[in-house]
Parts: structure tokens; sequence; C-alpha cells
């Protein structure tokens, strides 16, 4: 068993454990939380029976038994954590999105392939088995022509922070919120990750009364089709990914995040619907990766993963410019 110590008491840490622990990979040895919020550290260690919480770093930076990090802090601080623990030799898993800039990213990227360190991106849709039987069936499609990702969920936070100016992390632009760094950053991985870089890329966002992003639509111009990733807290809609070519569509049902099933459409043969994912939790996947990958040694693995991580920070870059 992989021992692993968890940053942060958010949101996300109760989920992240939960499927750290479902993955049959990891341990979760220490729970690592600011003084401000030592009860929720202890909290979370009694649920999930965890032995140890702390509120010093020095706690796990120092601690020999600890293989991996999981940082599941607010997005602004990815980079700095995450780069303590690589300097102190640890392996680090990084909740979504990687980094704040590109710089960021390659920052990190640098200083773990130098110390052949494992380095991952807890992008949930990649590592899901839908999302392997997509990639696999794209040929099938003939030239593919319109992608469409819509991810769009109505914040249980907004609100708030409509009617009444509270202004949780999800929602602070000086933190990185919004829902493209926080929702419609699936949607790219997805596209960057079966297709790379575009050629060009443009936007537009729907803004709150803070400035920061509460909707809005990236579009990914390829050489000869086009990609529209639309992202929505302040609203919602049934979403969805299509990828449409001239041999056929695919249709993905459910947020990007979970791909719960799709549907493969070849034109002449009728619809095939596949749901292939193993687990009921959307992040169970991952963690099984990730803990398969460091114990069949592939560092390949990491530097695949590393690229597309890094080629969406590039994409983030020009739609922030």
């Amino acid at each position: 068993m992989i021992n692993i110590a968890v940053l942060g008491t958010g949101k996300i840490i109760p989920e992240a454990i939960g499927a750290i622990q479902a993955s049959g990979k990891f341990h979760v040895a220490n729970i690592w939380a600011r003084p401000h919020s030592r009860d929720k550290a202890a909290a979370l260690a009694e649920k999930f029976h965890v032995d140890k919480f702390t509120t010093d770093l020095d706690d796990i930076l120092n601690d020999a038994v600890i293989d991996f990090v999981y940082i599941g802090l607010v997005n602004a601080v990815h980079h700095e954590y995450a780069k303590k623990f690589l300097a102190a030799g640890k392996n680090v898993i990084v909740e979504k999105p990687f980094t704040t800039t590109a710089a960021e990213a390659q920052d990190l990227i640098d200083l773990a392939l130098s110390k052949k360190l494992y380095l991952f991106e807890a992008i949930t849709t990649l590592h899901m088995p839908n999302f392997s039987a997509i990639r696999d069936a794209l040929p099938k499609l003939g030239d593919i022509k319109i992608i469409l990702c819509n991810f769009s969920q109505y914040s249980s936070r907004y609100d708030a922070y409509k009617n009444n100016h509270i202004v949780a992390p999800a929602f602070d632009p000086k933190l990185f919120g919004g829902a493209f760094m926080d929702i419609n950053i699936y949607n790219l991985n997805f596209v960057v990750a079966l297709f790379g870089r575009p050629k060009k890329i443009s936007h537009v966002f729907n803004r709150g009364w803070n400035g920061v992003d509460t909707g809005g639509t990236v579009t990914l111009e390829y050489e000869n089709f086009f990609a529209q990733c639309i992202a929505a807290k302040d609203s919602a809609s049934p979403s969805f990914i299509s990828i449409q070519g001239d041999g056929g569509y695919i249709l993905a049902h459910g947020t990007p995040n979970e791909l719960r099933s799709f549907d493969l459409d070849i034109r002449g043969e009728g619809i095939k619907t596949f749901a292939l994912n193993e687990f009921n939790h959307r992040m169970i996947h991952e963690f099984v990766d990730f803990g398969e990958i460091f114990e069949r040694g592939d560092y390949s693995a990491v530097e695949r993963g590393l690229k597309i991580s890094l080629d969406v920070m590039q994409v983030v870059d020009a739609v922030k410019s």
C-alpha cells in the first residue's frame, strides 16, 4: 500500500479521501490543515479512520513514510505547495487545475523530471474507461468537423455570491476561481488530450460583480475543425460532449468530469451505447491509475500526462492574456 498525505479540508477533500481509500492502492496516513481548520481535519480523520492529522506542514515534509501528497487546496496555491513537496522528494498529485499559468506548470514539471518524481494532475475525465473508448472510436467518425462540450451546473454558492456578495473561493478571482478554471478545465482537457493544442483560441465570458467569470465559451480552432467548450456556474442545462465527423458522431452523457456513458453512431450502423466505467464515484479511476503507474514504474505515463497538463495550461494562458 502506498502511503499518502492529504492537504486541505475543503469541499473536495471528503470525496477525495473516500476515492483514495476505495482505490485500494493508497493508505491515507495523514491529513494537513491550516491551524484555523484544525477541527475540520480532526473530524475528517475520525470519519475516515485516518490515524494522524496535523497543522504543521513539516510533519509531512519530513516524514519518510509518506510516498505521495494529494494537494486539494485552492487553485492559487497549487504551484507553491506542489513545489515544496517535490523539492522535499515527495511524489505529488495536484487537484485540477494543475497550476494557474503555464510557467508555473513548466516549473513543476522541470523539478519533477529532474528528480524522477511522480507528478500527476487529478483530472478525472482522462482516467475513465469511457474516455479511452471514445479515443479508440475516433477513427470511425471519419474527418472530425465539430466538437461541443457543455459543463453547466448552477453553483450552490451562486445565490450567496449574487445576492449577498459573499465570495467563496469558487467565485474569487484573486484565488483563480470562476467557471473557466473550475469546470471548463475538464472540457479543455478532454479536447486537448485527444487533439493536442489548437491553432487559434478565442473566448467570451459572463462576468459577475467582482469580475470573476460565472460562465462562458472558449473556442479552439484546429486545422479542419473547431471545438466549443462551454461552462456555467450561473445557469444550468444538460451537460454533454459531442464529437461530429463526416462518418458519424459520439455523444457523451452527463458532466464531463463523470463521463457516465456515450453513444456511438456510425452512419448506416445504428447507435451503440457504452457505459464502461467501473466505479460509482468519478474520482476512483484516477487514483487507481496513479497507483498502478507508480507500482509498475511507468514513468513514460507520467510524462504523457504532464504534457497534456502543460498544453492545457498554455491554452489557459492564451485565454487569460
